[in-house]
């Protein structure tokens, strides 16, 4: 018999890391060294997942003159600060380590800077588990905003794993976008950054409430294949 497991790419920021604070912490920062308005709360962490260009334009209403500033100060500040403000999610960390363990292919598709997305992995000790890392380019360009960015990126980790077939896991509308654009399910993970009702219009496969309700789901996703490769070797065509 058969058994297959189905390659699994997860989001980053809300996903795998709760920033805890370190994103919005040195979004304010940023606004408050060039003397801008900071957003409340509410929309500091509505900020968390999508292209930090787009999130500073569209919500924190940054001048397009000041969009380069405004993300090298926040570069700046997370770097030094921000990054040691996050932890893992309970049960992620063991996780992807059991996952890589057991040979199951894995990778990560982040909005955020791809080299800043492998600092991040690396701090918390679990870049080495996956297979790929990607994310959007160095400089913040605004031609990989949106959901057009995430689909390529997820696209691009896809190639990575050598495969088309994969479930997506993440936490915002972009990382389900991301992977219907690209023929995947995505499993949606409450833990995150999602507004109330934004991953079930985005078109989420299910929600899951914790690493380990999120274990067996893909469990139950693996069986699935298993099955219908066991039958479709069964009835000769491979």
């Amino acid at each position: 018999m058969t058994h297959s497991t189905v390659p699994v790419i997860f989001d980053l920021d809300g996903t795998l890391v709760d920033p805890a604070g370190g994103i919005t912490d040195g979004i304010a920062a940023a606004l408050t060294e060039l003397s801008l308005e900071v957003p409340e709360p509410a929309e500091l962490k509505a900020m968390i997942g999508p292209k930090l260009s787009d999130s500073l334009l569209n919500v924190a209403g940054v001048p397009e003159e000041l969009l380069p500033e405004a993300i090298r100060l926040y570069r700046a500040y997370y770097l030094d600060r921000g990054i040691a403000q996050g932890r893992l999610y309970p049960g992620i960390g063991e996780l992807v380590e059991a996952y890589a363990s057991a040979g199951r292919p894995i990778a990560v598709a982040t909005q955020k800077p791809e080299g800043l997305a492998r600092i991040v992995l690396e701090h918390h000790g679990i870049a080495e588990f996956f297979k790929a890392t990607r994310g959007s380019a160095a400089d913040e360009t605004l031609e990989q905003s949106g959901p057009r960015g995430k689909n390529a990126i997820v696209a691009a980790a896809l190639a990575d794993l050598g495969t088309q077939s994969a479930v997506m896991v993440g936490d915002r509308a972009q990382d389900v976008a991301g992977a219907l654009a690209n023929g995947l399910d995505c499993i949606g993970v409450g833990w995150g950054f999602a507004l109330e009702g934004e991953l079930q219009d985005a078109g989420a496969m299910v929600i899951v409430d914790d690493s380990a309700a999120l274990a067996a789901t893909i469990n139950r996703l693996d069986e699935v294949r298993t099955a219908i490769l066991n039958e479709v070797r069964n009835d000769g065509i491979v």
